[in-house]
């Protein structure tokens, strides 16, 4: 059973969300009653009888459907001929981490040394943008009466819970998901004296995805992702799917959803990894094409710009300098290491990986598409690299001028 985890750490501690990031892990011991997540794939007929008999969580109609089976239920139907079955990879966050809406904090800075470095500003003391533009957040959850997220919050809906989808609930009891929604839109609260995201204007749409120790499986995720995209064609609206999490291997079910999604207008903007500073270390589904892979810069100056941070996962060599983006390639890069943003108990944390440089992305996406309502998802994701490409990174590791394996195309900033 493979794992997806979050992407941020912090410089202390480390969760399992790409918080930095997550093995393989086999069930070898379990006993014959413990549940398994399982994708079940046979004829339509077979599948009828099959989700009868085992019960159904997701149906991915010609692609099979995901169920809930004990571990000796698995090793029966592994013997059958006629299905394939497979365990469900699961996924975990990609960071390290060590009420009401009413405040009980204060940020030491309420534009972080991140915000200041996408808007090229070093003086900037709020945000601005993001109108009209839906930000789906798939990870552990939002604490969304935060007093600097709560009048933003559109959609809450957790896909983990056991009877596999739950309106109006997406309780975020890790933090990881919190604190991506801020640094994506937290706007500063109802008395201007929080913190600020890189499009405060933008509408969260909070979905959990994994629990609260930071991890996942991937047909909850796969879900997720296709439910957003449907989602903003019925509500005739853009959206920018975020996701902070990752696995080193590459699920079919989230790939099929992440093309399916593109194919439908959303953006989608993913986490490279954690495991760098190695070559070809980026993690899925920040290494799938049609999503736009995110590396973590850190505050310190090399060469004229920020450096690539080491625990930042780098991308495939083989196709290194080309402008042209394959799979397993890092596409751009933003702040990600010791990043201030809301937290789930109400007040704030400072935490760090490429889950955190992700969020400054998708808030920039939600930006230049709000200026730019007329442009399809194609037409923001050249605009992304453009911006990079004017903002050449050649710090740390293996970062170079142009396209490298460590920082992509370059840092996109609001100017």
């Amino acid at each position: 059973m493979r794992t997806i985890k979050v992407l941020g750490m912090t410089l202390m501690s480390f969760v399992t969300v790409f918080s930095l990031w997550g093995s393989v892990v086999g069930a070898t011991s379990a006993s014959a009653s413990e549940k398994v997540r399982v994708w079940i794939q046979t004829d339509h007929l077979d599948k009828q009888g099959l989700m009868k008999k085992y019960g159904k969580r997701w149906d991915f109609r010609e692609k099979g459907f995901t169920t809930d089976v004990t571990r000796q239920q698995f090793e029966q139907l592994k013997e059958r001929k006629d299905i394939q079955i497979r365990e469900v990879h699961k996924v975990y966050a990609l960071g390290k981490v060590s009420a009401k809406a009413t405040r009980t904090s204060t940020p030491s800075d309420p534009t972080p040394w991140g915000i200041e470095a996408i808007y090229n500003d070093s003086s900037i003391s709020a945000t601005n943008g993001g109108a009209g533009i839906r930000v789906a957040v798939l990870d552990t959850g939002v604490y969304t009466d935060h007093v600097d997220l709560v009048s933003n919050v559109e959609q809450c809906k957790d896909f983990t819970a056991p009877t596999g989808f739950k309106n109006g609930v997406c309780e975020d009891k890790n933090g990881h998901g919190t604190h991506v929604a801020g640094t994506i839109l937290a706007n500063g609260g109802a008395d201007g004296k929080g913190i600020y995201g890189v499009s405060p204007a933008s509408k969260l749409w909070a979905y959990k995805v994994l629990g609260n120790s930071g991890f996942g499986y991937s047909d909850d995720i796969a879900n997720a992702i296709r439910h957003a995209a449907d989602e903003g064609k019925r509500l005739g609206v853009h959206v920018v799917i975020s996701m902070s999490l990752g696995s080193s291997a590459k699920d079919s079910l989230i790939a099929d959803a992440v093309t399916y999604a593109y194919n439908n207008g959303a953006l989608v903007v993913a986490a490279a990894g954690n495991d760098g500073p190695n070559p070809d270390t980026i993690g899925y589904p920040g290494g799938l094409v049609d999503a736009i892979a995110v590396a973590a810069l850190e505050n310190v100056q090399e060469n004229g710009n920020y450096r690539v941070a080491d625990f930042s996962s780098r991308g495939n060599p083989n196709t290194d300098g080309d402008y042209v983006i394959q799979e397993r390639d890092v596409e751009v890069s933003a702040p990600g290491r010791a990043i201030e943003s809301t937290w789930k108990n109400g007040g704030y944390n400072t935490i760090s990986g490429t889950s955190m440089a992700t969020p400054h992305i998708s808030g920039l996406a939600a930006k230049i598409w709000a200026e730019n309502p007329s442009w399809s998802n194609g037409n923001l994701r050249a605009e992304i690299q453009t911006r990079a490409k004017n903002n050449d990174i050649n710090g740390g590791l293996y970062a170079d001028t142009g396209d490298d394996i460590a920082s992509g195309f370059g840092f996109p900033r609001v100017k």
